[in-house]
């Protein structure tokens, strides 16, 4: 798909969902023909002629200045994921591939591993954009245990969510993941859309699931920085978390998520099971490397 398709469908999948009740505008007659706003709606609240605004849903936004994507936002009640991805696009419909290529980080430095270790009661692990786990800390390994032995080399979120058969059971709200993921995709395509390593893993879930295709056709975008995720863990049960998406800004792309319960719920309890569990399964290990030393 071209940056001009993406262009075209995100406007008017936006344009789709406003009502003119919602935008402000008085809904004139009973028989609307268009779901959501009306072309010359979407121009006028943003301020524009109807011809140029129809030139922008086409996909042409390589002239677009910052102020006229401003106005659109506002006029398209874009939230703060969807105004950063308009602006991608349009950054995209005028930069050359080789200028855009950049590709996520595939490794972490070791002190990042190091302060992942040193959290010990929550756990915690290291993705880039595409979802690929790079690192985690022990509790981080037992909490998404499923994944780190299905979930691909690297593991990656996407990919366990729709290609795995366990994720319908460990997420226990899997439609809300499901759409999260792919939101998540969605908008770092947006940034990176010469990412080689992320094109193909959207080929291998549109080829491989109707499930992530048909999300991906809704070309809803979101952040991924904080929220709730309810799991069902095979180890220790039912598990309700808040989790926290920490950017490391010397490295781009990179993110550490961070898990924690509230104080004196079953879910932290749970959490102190599961890191007791996962503590008797590195010990084997441990033994094994002093006994060959």
């Amino acid at each position: 798909m071209t940056n001009s398709d993406d262009v075209r469908k995100f406007l008017t999948s936006r344009r789709a969902r406003l009502t003119p009740d919602e935008a402000g505008l008085p809904a004139y007659g009973g028989n609307r023909r268009v779901k959501g706003l009306r072309r010359e709606e979407v121009a006028m609240l943003a301020g524009m002629s109807i011809d140029y605004y129809i030139r922008l849903e086409r996909g042409n936004l390589s002239s677009a200045s910052d102020s006229v994507l401003e106005a659109l936002a506002r006029a398209l009640q874009l939230d703060d994921a969807e105004t950063a991805h308009l602006f991608d696009l349009a950054r995209a419909s005028t930069a050359a591939p080789r200028v855009r290529r950049k590709r996520s980080p595939l490794t972490v430095r070791p002190s990042v591993q190091r302060v992942i270790d040193a959290i010990t009661t929550a756990p915690a692990w290291v993705r880039n954009d595409r979802g690929d786990v790079l690192a985690s800390n022990e509790l981080g390994r037992a909490l998404y245990l499923e994944m780190m032995t299905d979930g691909g080399t690297p593991p990656n979120s996407a990919r366990f969510t729709f290609l795995s058969p366990k994720a319908r059971e460990f997420f226990a709200d899997w439609e809300r993941a499901a759409d999260d993921i792919v939101a998540v995709l969605r908008s770092t395509a947006g940034k990176n859309p010469y990412d080689k390593d992320l094109s193909d893993l959207i080929g291998e879930l549109a080829t491989r699931s109707e499930e992530f295709r048909t999300r991906w056709a809704r070309h809803d975008v979101k952040y991924h920085r904080t929220g709730r995720k309810r799991l069902h863990h095979s180890i220790v049960g039912d598990l309700d978390l808040t989790y926290e998406a920490l950017e490391l800004p010397a490295d781009p792309g990179l993110r550490i998520n961070v898990y924690t319960a509230e104080p004196g719920s079953p879910s932290e309890d749970a959490l102190k099971v599961l890191a007791s569990w996962a503590a008797t399964q590195e010990e084997p290990a441990q033994a094994s490397v002093t006994e060959t030393s």
